[in-house]
């Protein structure tokens, strides 16, 4: 079995050895063996934090997300040939995470799971001991990091024509401890590549999500 000091040793006690512009967000500049992190219900920024904290992880599980696609989750940088889908934990949701904390480093929770308070605080004795990260598409009770993603807005489209290349958002992060100071960053989530980046100044201008560009016919 996957043991907690072997999590801790292959990934380090901090996990900012891999470098992600959503470092800057977080303590020590990654994500820590043992905490929980809430993705504020975007899940390309649920996906960029799955795949800083996998990559130095022997698998990853899913809990509950079934928005999550194979194809998004390989481009964000997740090895699908390591990961554990449960699409519907049912009732029993907590005793499900608890079996997976103990023996999968990397275990993603969707927003529609509900676990009781009382369950929350045993799964985070499992994590402490395990050295696991649980990272929560939504709210996480008592989540070591909690981050928010501003209204996003899109690059590629002129006046009703062209192609979407780019998300850009502000995603600001919050918490307990060494994550109660407020941080934000301006990033691209997904960027052109399809991976998460930093704004440069100067980037192109974006279209906001709730905006509708003048459509024209065209051909």
């Amino acid at each position: 079995m996957w043991t907690g000091q072997q999590v801790v040793e292959e990934r380090g006690a901090e996990t900012g050895a891999v470098a992600s512009p959503l470092s800057g967000l977080l303590p020590g500049g990654g994500i820590r063996p043992g905490t929980a992190v809430g993705a504020g219900g975007d899940l390309p920024l649920l996906l960029a934090l799955a795949a800083l904290a996998a990559a130095d992880a022997v698998a990853w599980a899913a809990v509950g997300v079934p928005e999550l696609g194979g194809l998004a989750a390989a481009q964000a940088g997740l090895d699908l040939a390591t990961g554990l889908v449960v699409s519907d934990p049912g009732p029993r949701a907590a005793q499900v995470l608890a079996v997976l904390l103990e023996s999968v480093p990397v275990v993603l929770v969707g927003a529609s799971v509900r676990v009781p308070e009382r369950a929350v605080r045993r799964l985070r004795a499992v994590m402490r001991r395990s050295g696991a990260v649980l990272l929560a598409a939504g709210r996480w009770p008592g989540a070591d990091v909690q981050l928010r993603v501003a209204p996003a807005g899109w690059t590629g489209v002129g006046r009703g024509h062209g192609l979407l290349r780019g998300r850009r958002v502000t995603v600001t992060a919050g918490g307990r401890g060494a994550a109660a100071a407020p941080r934000s960053a301006e990033l691209w989530l997904p960027g052109p590549d399809g991976l998460v980046g930093v704004v440069e100044r100067g980037a192109a201008e974006t279209v906001p999500s709730g905006a509708r560009a003048d459509l024209r016919v065209v051909g």
